[in-house]
C-alpha cells in the first residue's frame, strides 16, 4: 500500500499564528500545541483523508520541540495526539521525532512510494522516498487529486 505522510506544525495545525507560540515553546509550555486551530476544515481535510485511506496508508511524522528536554518532549508528543485527536484527524500511525531528525527514517519501511505534505522546504528538498507536497500552499486540490 501507497503511504501519504503528513507533517503538523505549519501543514495541519496553524501554529504559527498561536500568539506567542514561540516564546511559549521555550518557555517548555505545551500551551502553542492546545490553543493551534487547524490550517484547513477538518471536516472537509478529515473527508478527504477518509476516502484517501482505501488506497494509502496515512502516517504522520512530526518533530517534538527545538532543544526541548526529554521530558517536555513527552508532554509535546501526548499534546499533538491530542490535537489529532480533538479533530478527528484519521491516520495510522504517528511517530513524533526529536526536532530536527530525518523523517524518512521513521517510515523507511514503507518504500519509496510515498508522498511527504510538508510546509519545511528542508525536510521536502532530502526527501528520497517518493514525492513532496509544499504544504505552504492549499493541500487540499492535491489530495483531490490522488482520489
Amino acid at each position: 500500500m501507497d503511504t501519504l505522510i503528513f507533517d503538523l506544525d505549519g501543514t495541519i495545525v496553524d501554529l504559527f499564528h498561536v500568539k506567542h507560540w514561540l516564546k511559549d515553546l521555550r518557555a517548555e509550555s505545551t500551551s502553542p500545541y492546545e490553543k493551534a486551530k487547524p490550517i484547513y476544515n477538518m471536516n472537509e481535510l478529515n473527508e478527504l483523508i477518509q476516502e484517501l485511506k482505501q488506497k494509502y496508508k496515512i502516517i504522520v511524522v512530526t518533530w517534538t520541540s527545538k532543544g526541548g528536554s526529554k521530558e517536555y518532549n513527552k508532554e509535546v508528543k501526548k499534546a499533538k495526539k491530542e490535537w489529532l485527536e480533538k479533530y478527528d484527524f484519521p491516520f495510522d500511525e504517528i511517530h513524533c521525532i526529536k526536532y530536527g531528525t530525518t523523517k524518512a527514517n521513521a517510515v523507511r519501511k514503507y518504500g519509496t512510494n510515498q508522498i511527504l505534505f510538508d510546509d519545511n522546504k528542508k525536510v521536502r528538498t532530502g526527501w528520497k522516498l517518493g514525492k513532496t507536497v509544499n504544504a505552504k500552499e492549499n493541500i487540499l486540490p492535491i489530495l483531490k487529486e490522488l482520489i
